[in-house]
């Protein structure tokens, strides 16, 4: 009996968390022919603070999960994105690419996540939900080989065993903070705060970003810091959110549910986002930008999507990253475990972090420099004034904030872009 048990929490590699980052780097490694098993704290269906909204990078890794994204199976699709700031409103349309699809999907996280997850254990992935993890267990040298849990409603304490582990658990990735890999106070740090309302906008086929957010309540307009989303989700609500950078000064300071409620408070009466029309209450998360934890591999750990900081600097998004990190750690995994020795499939381990920094260093670091810039809600206001009236420019910045370029045999646009990252240092 005890062998089975032993078997039954022993594997080639743990990744701890089922959100998108840890499910689809439970899919890959499964579908690779690797024993996985996928830890989840939490039990599905459970709620996760996002904006909904998927650009085509994310609707990209979910064909290549084989994950059916059809209206039938209740995915919403956009075109695009409708930009409304400065005093205009410009739809700009995902850009026609051969890397990617051009639309972008909505769905909502308690229901998108699990199916991710199912889609793992499809593939072969053993999973456990209701399973918290607690330490990691190192051996002599301190390098992880396992973890230590306390697993369904009882808390029964259980030890899980693989020679690698992959973090997926999030901003507060409490393994990764275990492992002494601590949050490094030079990056970025954003703020999301969400709720959703009975709409007659709940199946509007763009995106909505608002560049500027007005409190209008007062005898004088006041600009508040932030961006704020409006995005349809096909089913009677909308979710309405805002975020907002630790660059503003007002980033402490302010009660960002307050500032939500102020802004929906001036939007147009029959839009519905009246508190009577709220179906839930209003929550918050952290968004952990551009490599804000590293280094992403360390003594047999692997950080991806959130727990290594790969939300995108530019607009706060971090399922598409999530779930290409997820890839590439799937990918360098299964190559170091074909490895012969231990020297050898460190060696191959080691290339994971390089190749995060190849692929979106450079891009993080620009990133990084926008952010500092929009920090100040003046340069915000007379970037849109100016910016929003110019199609074309527009254009070029949604390639640039989305991330969405050919890597080779694009048009101009996608070749400034693709130089810009490659000359930034990688962060």
């Amino acid at each position: 009996m005890t062998d089975t048990v032993t078997s039954e929490r022993t594997a080639d590699v743990i990744v701890v968390g089922a959100g998108p980052a840890g499910a689809t780097t439970a899919y890959h490694l499964a579908r690779s022919g690797l024993d996985v098993l996928l830890l989840e704290k939490t039990a599905f269906p459970r709620e996760k603070v996002c904006g909904d909204g998927l650009t085509p990078r994310a609707a990209k890794q979910l064909v290549a999960m084989g994950i059916d994204i059809s209206e039938e199976a209740g995915w919403l699709r956009n075109r695009g994105l409708r930009i409304i700031g400065g005093g205009q409103r410009l739809e700009l349309d995902w850009p026609e690419l051969a890397t990617y699809p051009d639309y972008g999907l909505v769905r909502k996280r308690d229901d998108f996540d699990e199916q991710l997850a199912r889609q793992a254990e499809k593939a072969g992935a053993r999973m456990y939900e209701r399973c918290n993890v607690g330490e990691p267990i190192l051996d002599a040298g301190g390098r992880i080989t396992g973890v230590h849990a306390k697993l369904g409603e009882e808390k029964t304490p259980v030890t899980f065993h693989a020679p690698l582990v992959v973090a997926a658990d999030g901003n507060s990735t409490r393994l990764s903070l275990k492992m002494g890999l601590h949050r490094r106070e030079d990056r970025p740090m954003g703020v999301a705060v969400r709720t959703y309302f009975t709409s007659p906008r709940h199946d509007d086929d763009y995106l909505e970003s608002w560049l500027e957010l007005w409190d209008r309540r007062g005898a004088q307009d006041r600009l508040l810091p932030g961006y704020g989303w409006v995005f349809g989700m096909g089913d009677g609500t909308s979710n309405v959110g805002l975020g907002v950078l630790n660059t503003s000064d007002d980033f402490k300071e302010l009660d960002w549910r307050e500032i939500l409620k102020a802004w929906t408070a001036s939007m147009p009466e029959e839009w519905g986002y009246t508190p009577e029309n709220m179906t839930g209450p209003i929550r918050g998360a952290a968004l952990p930008m551009a490599f804000n934890r590293q280094p992403h591999y360390t003594r047999g750990l692997l950080l991806v999507g959130d727990a290594g900081g790969l939300v995108n600097p530019f607009n706060g998004e971090g399922i598409a990253y999530a779930m290409e990190s997820g890839v590439i750690a799937a990918e360098t995994i299964v190559q170091a475990h074909a490895r012969a020795t231990p020297a050898q499939r460190e060696l191959a381990l080691r290339r994971y972090p390089k190749i995060l920094k190849e692929t979106y260093g450079g891009y993080y670091t620009l990133g990084r420099a926008f952010v500092k810039l929009i920090g100040n809600p003046k340069v915000m206001k007379v970037a849109t004034e100016r910016g929003l009236s110019h199609p074309l420019l527009m254009r070029f910045a949604l390639k640039m904030l989305a991330n969405l370029t050919d890597p080779s045999g694009g048009d101009a646009m996608d070749r400034v872009i693709n130089g810009l990252s490659k000359v930034a240092p990688r962060a």
